[in-house]
């Protein structure tokens, strides 16, 4: 018997949110044509999403633009953060302005892909840039186009929770636990034939009624 979950995904598949998922995959495989500032911006997004709402997050990158996270003084960085009640000012500024020394993010992310993939770009990522975690990690590069990943962001755990696909939820997400249940995602992903983004975004939907970032 079909599992209900794969049921409600696959009900999503006839309706207008499938044409919404398709046309949001379709601009994050567009990213490899946008310029370093921009993946830089969108290394902030997800420095900023870390423990924290999504929809601020995009609020202030819409503030700060390219110009303001590359160039901006840590007080003005701050201060945008604050403005929009965002979680962890202090933590978040920090990181940001730590990022920088990673300003081309886009040909250090483009060579590790090529050469290794996308598994070790992401561990490139937690490795090295501070504010990062394995979702935070596979969220910027997911919207830098990669599909393979998966963001096991608490939307997500609690839909695999619901419909039996996990036990519990993690109170913490250690990189052994994370792996563990990527695997079970990807299982998932397989069997209802999509790539680990393209599910991520029905989840996603079923959770919120969005289809974000």
């Amino acid at each position: 018997m079909m599992n209900p979950l794969i049921q409600k995904i696959r009900a999503l598949e006839n309706t207008k949110v499938k044409h919404i998922i398709y046309r949001r995959l379709k601009e994050f495989e567009s990213f490899k044509n946008k310029n370093k500032e921009q993946w830089f911006s969108e290394l902030c997004f997800c420095i900023l999403t870390a423990n924290s709402k999504a929809k601020s997050a995009l609020k202030i990158q819409k503030e700060l633009g390219t110009r303001g996270f590359c160039n901006f003084c840590s007080d003005d960085v701050k201060a945008c953060i604050i403005k929009h009640k965002h979680r962890f000012h202090n933590n978040k500024t920090k990181y940001i302005i730590e990022a920088r020394k990673y300003l081309d993010i886009k040909s250090i992310m483009q060579y590790i892909i090529s050469d290794q993939g996308e598994y070790k770009a992401r561990e490139w990522l937690v490795e090295n840039v501070k504010g990062l975690g394995y979702k935070e990690a596979s969220h910027f590069l997911r919207n830098i186009g990669c599909t393979s990943l998966s963001i096991l962001d608490r939307h997500i755990l609690n839909l695999m929770k619901e419909y039996g696909y996990i036990k519990k939820k993690p109170a913490t997400l250690t990189k052994k636990k994370y792996l563990e249940i990527e695997i079970t995602f990807k299982n998932l992903a397989e069997s209802v034939d999509m790539s680990l983004a393209e599910l991520d975004l029905y989840m996603w939907y079923m959770k919120t009624g969005k289809v974000l970032k």
